[in-house]
């Protein structure tokens, strides 16, 4: 779940000063390895994956959108985007006075069926859409309630700030398999099991195991994406079992590994 290694160009970033309008649409079919440098835009970002797999990575964590959810990006946010695979994505920009309701913070979102319609239908609006009392700004103004009401979802990746933590904890998403328990870890670090256990909790608000098993799942998705079997995504994401993995998986995004379509 690390930034891929950059060895193609980055993708265009467009180069707007300002939306012509208070919701504009980007649609974009995504090369495998597609990434973007680092980046920050004076305006909320909604990224939704129509297929394939998104990754967007802040300072903060980790952010992933398999087929049919997206990541809301607040304004100001430095953020980048990655696709290990092929994707296709579509992106809402928003005005910060369109979007007042909106939260200060990266989030995963479902995309319900009659959202879904409606991004369909606003992609295919031209960017200077007309305003006042058209049809168009009714349907941006439906879209945008919408948006405000979709379910957010678990599928972060909280990173600590601690130095030594953060350290340990790229460490264990290059290797998601590493089978070293807790006890271990703290030796590395040089403290008891229950302080970094505290210490797990208070930075990244989740118990060690709870943040460990959330990132083998989350690094499954890319095996996944790229036609692994459930079994062999099972074990390169440290899973011994395949049913424990499937349970965790559907636990955890409400579907089981054969039901999300990539």
């Amino acid at each position: 779940m690390q930034t891929l290694g950059q060895i193609s160009a980055p993708r265009a970033i467009p180069d707007l000063e300002q939306l012509p309008r208070p919701l504009y649409a980007r649609a974009e079919s995504l090369g495998a390895g597609s990434w973007t440098t680092r980046h920050r835009h004076d305006w909320v970002q909604f990224s939704y994956a129509i297929s394939g797999v998104l990754g967007v990575y802040t300072s903060d964590g980790s952010y992933f959108a398999p087929p049919q959810w997206g990541v809301w990006i607040p304004a100001g946010l430095e953020h980048e985007v990655v696709t290990s695979m092929q994707a296709e994505m579509r992106s809402l920009y928003v005005r910060r006075d369109a979007c007042t309701w909106a939260a200060d913070e990266c989030r995963v979102l479902e995309v319900t069926p009659l959202a879904r319609e409606l991004i369909k239908q606003f992609c295919q609006m031209p960017a200077s859409y007309p305003e006042g009392d058209s049809a168009e700004a009714r349907l941006v103004a439906v879209l945008l309630d919408q948006l405000q009401a979709l379910p957010q979802v678990g599928f972060s990746l909280p990173l600590p700030r601690h130095a030594g933590l953060l350290a340990l904890c790229n460490q264990l998403i290059a290797a998601p398999d590493q089978a070293q328990t807790l006890q271990q870890w703290a030796l590395q670090l040089g403290c008891s099991e229950k302080t970094l256990m505290r210490l797990f909790q208070r930075e990244t608000g989740l118990s060690f195991r709870n943040w460990r098993q959330r990132m083998r799942l989350l690094s499954s998705l890319a095996l996944l994406e790229a036609g692994e079997s459930v079994t062999d995504a099972a074990l390169g994401c440290g899973y011994d079992s395949t049913s424990a993995y499937i349970a965790a998986f559907k636990q955890l995004f409400g579907a089981t590994p054969g039901e999300l379509r990539f």
